[in-house]
């Protein structure tokens, strides 16, 4: 499918009744609309402030025909600029690194870390015809939040506080901007950015795909709009550590200490989500100190004091959050437009998705874990890139069980008998708010 076989009014009456548009996933059309549209308007995290600590450090954050340079211009201050060269537009910079100037290597042009030119080779040949205002570096704006760095290319642009509300005030209590990469891997999907998101932020298919896991966890959830944004919570599930209500026809675990235990060894092991096994450690403390009849809030309760204890005891200090800020925090979050967070007191688990250029069928796909640490034991964590999609020793079980649907469903998508999607308006609301969100958005 290449044209927008629907109009807008057509979409937005699909989506008004919880269907997605096919074309939503598969139309270069709409693709094109994004890329109009949304990419130039949008908040998106570039990177994390850990990336470029000191002076000069740099990184360069690409998205379809656009890049976008991200330096540390002096020790308080973090600027972007768009990075072409305005004299005959090559890219100064790719990837990460530190310099003291940015240079252009076609002609020599050179700029300071304000994106100010100072050198321009042979000057005087343009007489009066180079305006300083007109060969210094395109800003681009840039703000913090939880220790990611956003950019948006759009100057009229609400702040990021605005954009982000009301995800924000509900994430603070969690203290994100105190946790650094434990690792972060990057590939590139066979599927449309959208289609790779979704399959994190839903856990409708966990009874599927990852179903090994209901063995120690239930997967009943729910998931609610939060204006552009969305959140999943397991609030009507059974505690962790129960069997899921479809192995057990309803009832509920008596002894949950054995699942929850093997819950964050099969999380330990898969997908490597913590930075130790303290959260091992913790459950195995529940079956030597906890008694067997005790009831699931006790056993939790239990579980929490101990991982703050375990963490204590290496110099690491959770947030003092609330029962209630925990609660109304769930389980994960969709930041419009592209990030998902898996987020916890102690760490968090991270996916970004964006187009790979000008192919609706493909995208880049970033996934990291953030853990919390001792001051002076951050790790040093360098980017790691497979295309292999089989490579369990690299990507983790659970990863590959996402990544072996991600091709079968952006070819199904293609398909002409494939009109709509239909997201579970109890389990999946996040996905067809995020596309009436997407409409509106491009429709502005």
């Amino acid at each position: 499918m290449t044209n927008l076989s629907l109009d807008q009014a057509a979409r937005r009456d699909l989506l008004e009744k919880g269907l997605v548009p096919a074309e939503h996933y598969v139309s270069r059309a709409f693709h094109d609309l994004e890329k109009e549209l949304l990419w130039p308007r949008a908040w998106q995290m570039a990177c994390r402030e850990e990336e470029i600590p000191k002076v000069g450090d740099f990184y360069t954050y690409d998205i379809l025909d656009d890049s976008i340079t991200v330096i540390r211009s002096n020790a308080d201050t973090i600027s972007a600029y768009h990075n072409v060269c305005p004299h005959r537009g090559r890219r100064l910079t790719d990837g990460c690194g530190r310099t003291q100037r940015l240079h252009c290597r076609y002609h020599g042009w050179r700029w300071n870390l304000a994106g100010q030119n100072i050198e321009v080779v042979d000057r005087d040949g343009w007489g009066d015809g180079l305006r300083d205002e007109d060969i210094a570096l395109k800003s681009v704006k840039t703000q913090i939040w939880g220790g990611w760095v956003y950019i948006n290319m759009d100057p009229d642009s609400p702040p990021l506080e605005e954009w982000l509300a009301p995800a924000k005030s509900i994430l603070d209590p969690f203290d994100l901007g105190g946790l650094r990469y434990h690792w972060r891997k990057s590939t590139i999907l066979p599927c449309n950015w959208k289609t790779a998101l979704e399959a994190f932020n839903e856990n409708y298919h966990v009874q599927t795909t990852h179903r090994q896991m209901l063995h120690y966890m239930d997967d009943i959830n729910e998931s609610h709009a939060h204006g552009r944004h969305g959140m999943c919570a397991y609030w009507p599930a059974l505690p962790y550590g129960s069997r899921s209500r479809r192995l057990t026809g309803g009832e509920p675990t008596a002894d949950i200490r054995p699942g929850l235990l093997a819950f964050m060894e099969d999380m330990y092991a898969t997908i490597n989500f913590g930075k130790n096994d303290t959260a091992v450690r913790a459950a195995r403390r529940l079956m030597d100190e906890v008694p067997q009849e005790a009831a699931p809030m006790d056993v939790l309760i239990a579980f929490d004091r101990f991982i703050n204890e375990e963490c204590a005891q290496h110099g690491i200090i959770l947030p003092a959050i609330t029962g209630e800020e925990l609660w109304a925090g769930g389980q994960q979050w969709h930041l419009f437009p592209n990030k998902v967070i898996l987020q916890g007191t102690s760490g968090l688990l991270g996916y970004r998705a964006r187009p790979n250029g000008d192919d609706p069928n493909s995208c880049i796909f970033d996934v990291y874990s953030l853990q919390r640490y001792a001051p002076g034991t951050e790790p040093d964590v360098e980017l790691q890139w497979s295309n292999d999609l089989k490579d369990e020793a690299f990507w983790g079980k659970i990863l590959l069980q996402d990544f072996a649907n991600l091709g079968e469903i952006q070819r199904g998508m293609n398909s002409r008998a494939f009109l709509v999607a239909r997201p579970s308006p109890h389990q999946e609301s996040v996905i067809s708010n995020f596309h009436r969100a997407l409409e509106e958005f491009v429709a502005e």
